[in-house]
């Protein structure tokens, strides 16, 4: 399978850097093709101007060229992984801004939905499973990532990891990188 593992955070050594190495590896050695989009390094713009904003009025926008590159890039992997922080209960900015722009009408939803087998989002917590759980975070995150974007644009098999305790220190960065290698090398079980 052909896998793109979308990942963002504005330092490539970052911590959320490493998790996309390691998933990578991970797919790689269950013999996946990956392809990594680093939005920050490639300097995706996450701005949804007029030319790739939805027009509900057709079913055949054409979107501009940077975006029609992205939808090119998304749709010739039959998987998607996105590794992010979670910043104040959801995805940085950038990755919103790749979703909305990308992940648009008539590409995503609409007359046409993706086509992808799985899709999975990676989120790293400075906090715990606890304090997500009592106050509903952990639902939310999940629900809005799963239900409101994956199944919503036709991926059914659309699933969320927490990998907490991001800022932990000690041994908690070399587990949560193993965690990342074992998802990604068992990414395609049960297809």
């Amino acid at each position: 399978m052909q896998v793109l593992v979308v990942m963002a955070h504005p330092r490539p050594d970052s911590l959320t850097g490493q998790i996309a190495k390691a998933v990578i590896e991970g797919l790689q050695a269950a013999g996946h093709e990956t392809e990594l989009a680093d939005l920050y390094a490639e300097g995706f713009d996450p701005l949804i101007l007029p030319a790739d904003e939805p027009d509900q009025t057709t079913d055949n926008k054409i979107y501009s060229e940077a975006v029609q590159s992205e939808i090119k890039r998304l749709e010739r992997n039959q998987g998607v992984i996105l590794v992010f922080p979670i910043w104040w209960w959801s995805f940085p900015a950038m990755l919103k801004g790749w979703i909305d722009r990308v992940w648009n009408k008539d590409v995503a939803y609409g007359s046409r939905t993706l086509k992808h087998k799985r899709a999975l989002a990676i989120g790293l917590s400075a906090s715990d499973g606890p304090t997500y759980a009592k106050r509903g975070y952990d639902t939310a995150i999940e629900t809005q990532i799963v239900t409101g974007i994956f199944n919503y644009c036709g991926i059914a098999d659309g699933r969320f990891a927490y990998l907490h305790h991001s800022t932990a220190g000690g041994e908690r960065p070399a587990e949560m990188i193993q965690e990342a290698y074992e998802m990604g090398r068992t990414f395609s079980e049960g297809l």
